[in-house]
């Protein structure tokens, strides 16, 4: 296993000066001594919140708390994993592939113990979840990396129920096995189904083909010429799926040897056992770093509940689309016999991943198979509405930020505004303010942007402001999305394909006072 953890990006963040100084101040930075003292001068000049700020403290003392404690333990370490058949060397929690589930209630306070003994620095960021500022995993950002021998505790309270996930921000960690669900129930929510099956879908490279460490070097180095795949030229339109390309031409920029499902390949599927007639709720993750997936359960419809964790007004379908990071909850009413549950790489030649559906007999679907849901009907998030509760307030911004996405010396670098991630300018804001971000993508390649902190409402097409916190922006396109400004501290806004993030298409929420 090689060191996943090159590339400045995340490991490693330099700041401006100016905002080095500020934050320090603010209680911002937790890097060694002689911060505290520094102030910057000038009485015009907005102060940021920092992570360790009072302000952090008060909004989660107001969160809506059940008062009951959840415990976990997490061992952070190398292992040797059988992945169906074929074993790899790779990083993992506590040696599994996903790692260990965690559930708990909305409201309650979650108490994780996390153990470093991989040989460099990790953190965890719980993805999706509008926690308190400290405990969000950003090294540089909001907290200092947890050294190699070292421990750290993550304590936060739970706001939102939903389908989240948790995995580090430290270089490509992501690309190995650590990645795990986060499951947060809401034991008020009606519940019509029978039962559930929590599926994570993740692109596989460590051990099998190229380490997430030589494959960052190799995009440094070559840019857009690895694997063979070209710029388009083709300017995309509007917001409704296309079948043929509904993601742009290129879609990543790494050609994986494998596809997981729920950590296991196609040739030794994960098997969801069930009876005829039940409901079954399918909770989806994408925690590939490179690819989005096209979903089908082979002769099911699919209903979609939730988006990201937030419940939407059900629309059937036959096919969806994850872009990494993103999650979605849909229902199916089981059939009789068995059927292939597959996530096809999207615009890539790359095998499937799959699973299997069982409820009766029958054989099981040979991996290579592709069910005609495939081609049927795809969600768009045009279809897709928020329910009555949480659907955000419409009212005019008070304050508009353009995030302009571009590529940089021929894909060796990936930008927002013009730099990198380290040698960017923080996007202000304050607490209590409604907030645009217009997402303007300059590129011929999709970008799922991911928010961090908060869920934003699509400010800019139909579906009455779709809740998210990940959302696929399409080549030379643009999307507007609206958030409010209820969580102090200093917050990452970043592209989830994880190789993107690592080459700079990373920048700031600052909150200021």
């Amino acid at each position: 296993m090689s060191d996943p953890t090159a590339g400045p990006a995340m490991a490693s963040p330099r700041l401006s000066r100016r905002r080095f100084l500020q934050l320090g101040a603010a209680g911002g930075l937790v890097v060694g001594g002689g911060l505290a003292g520094l102030q910057f001068v000038g009485e015009d000049t907005p102060s940021p919140i920092g992570p360790r700020s009072p302000a952090v403290a008060q909004a989660e003392a107001a969160r809506t708390s059940t008062g009951r404690a959840v415990q976990r333990r997490l061992r952070v370490a190398p292992a040797t994993l059988d992945l169906g058949g074929t074993t790899v060397q790779t990083w993992a929690f506590d040696e599994t592939v996903p790692g260990p589930e965690i559930r708990a209630n909305v409201g309650d306070e979650l108490h994780v113990h996390v153990r470093n003994s991989l040989p460099d620095p990790t953190t965890i960021h719980w993805h999706g979840v509008a926690l308190r500022n400290d405990m969000d995993g950003v090294p540089g950002l909001t907290q200092a990396a947890v050294e190699p021998g070292s421990v750290f505790d993550y304590s936060f309270v739970l706001p939102h129920p939903g389908t989240y996930f948790f995995h580090p921000h430290v270089g490509v960690q992501l690309d190995t096995a650590l990645y795990a669900p986060l499951i947060v129930e809401d034991p008020a929510e009606s519940g019509n189904y029978d039962e559930e099956a929590v599926l994570v879908l993740d692109d596989w490279t460590d051990g099998l083909g190229d380490s997430p460490t030589d494959v960052l070097a190799m995009l440094k180095r070559n840019g857009m010429e690895m694997g063979g795949m070209e710029m388009g030229g083709m300017e995309m339109g509007g917001m409704e799926a296309d079948p043929e390309a509904p993601l742009g031409e290129d879609t990543g920029d790494v050609a994986y040897p494998a596809h997981l499902l729920n950590g296991r390949l196609p040739s030794a599927p994960v098997t969801v056992g069930s009876r005829p007639g039940r409901r079954i709720r399918l909770r989806l993750i994408n925690a590939g770093s490179d690819t989005a997936y096209r979903f089908a359960v082979g002769g099911h419809r699919l209903t979609v509940t939730h988006a990201d964790g937030f419940p939407v007004r059900p629309v059937e379908v036959d096919t969806l689309i994850l872009g990494m990071g993103e999650r979605y909850d849909v229902v199916i009413t089981a059939g009789d016999g068995s059927f292939p549950i597959v996530a096809v790489p999207e615009g890539k030649p790359d095998p499937a991943a799959s699973g299997v559906l069982r409820t009766g007999s029958g054989t099981v679907p040979p991996p290579d198979v592709r069910p005609t849901e495939l081609e049927r009907r795809m969600l768009s998030y045009a279809d897709l509405s928020p329910t009555d509760d949480v659907t955000l307030d419409r009212r005019a911004p008070d304050r508009e930020h353009e995030l302009s996405l571009q590529m940089g010396d021929g894909g060796r670098q990936w930008l927002i505004n013009g730099a990198s991630y380290g040698e960017h300018e923080p996007l202000d804001m304050r607490a209590g303010e409604r907030v645009r971000l217009t997402l303007r993508n300059r590129s011929m390649m999709f970008h799922p942007m991911h928010v961090h902190g908060h869920t934003f409402a699509v400010a800019d097409r139909a579906g009455r402001g779709l809740r998210k916190d990940t959302i696929n922006v399409l080549p030379m396109q643009t999307v507007t999305v609206d958030l409010e400004a209820d969580n102090p501290g200093q917050w990452l806004v970043h592209c989830h394909n994880i190789y993107h993030g690592e080459l700079g298409m990373m920048t700031a929420l600052s909150y200021v006072s």
